[in-house]
């Protein structure tokens, strides 16, 4: 199969769903645009992964209805006419699509792995794009090269963040009422350096 070529300027949703379904790679599209999104390492990889893996083992083994899925998963922005692939995300109620695509609009938690390509990005205007979400109250960021996890999380009109650093530590998910072993987010992840104070602030 040829690969699909970007060549125009201005694409419309209908334009983007249909090239994104012959891609090999994944795009993010906003306001017309679209643009390829990079290339994920090993580490980013085990990382999601892993963290796909925990999220719906101690979901079920709490007995919550809650929905984890992966980052093939798009999801729709409106308020910023986006699409794109989060590195994770949790839906707590039933899912929404949008205009019965399979973009979710209804995410509670999101996850991205940060790298040097993405971190401004993921950190900045990408999560003041994901705050227009109204279900949207947390956003949980990875760091890949060592054990940090921040985690921003909506508390009626202001958000609060906690960072976790060390695997020794466990990651506190509050819309979920859950915690994460840093251990085991990061498992088959080597040569990770110790962090210098293992912190949970």
């Amino acid at each position: 199969m040829t690969k699909p070529q970007l060549v125009k300027e201005y694409y419309t949703k209908e334009e983007y769903l249909a090239f994104e379904e012959v891609s090999r790679d994944k795009h993010e599209y906003e306001g017309g645009k679209i643009k390829q999104m990079p290339d994920v390492s090993l580490q980013h990889a085990f990382i999601g992964g892993n963290m796909l893996f925990a999220l719906k083992t101690i979901l079920k083994k709490r007995k919550k209805s809650d929905k984890a899925l992966s980052s093939s998963v798009k999801i729709y922005v409106e308020d910023a006419d986006l699409y794109t692939y989060p590195d994770g995300l949790v839906v707590c109620e039933s899912i929404e699509c949008y205009l019965g695509n399979d973009a979710i609009t209804n995410p509670t938690l999101i996850l991205e792995i940060l790298s040097e390509d993405t971190a401004n990005y993921d950190r900045g205007a990408k999560f003041r794009k994901y705050c227009t979400i109204p279900t949207f109250k947390e956003y949980v960021l990875i760091t890949q090269d060592e054990p940090v996890v921040e985690v921003l999380f909506r508390d009626i009109d202001f958000w609060r963040m906690t960072t976790t650093v060390g695997l020794d530590r466990s990651v506190k998910l509050n819309s979920l009422d859950i915690e994460i072993p840093m251990e085991l987010i990061y498992e088959d992840i080597e040569n990770l350096p110790n962090p210098q104070f293992g912190l949970d602030f």
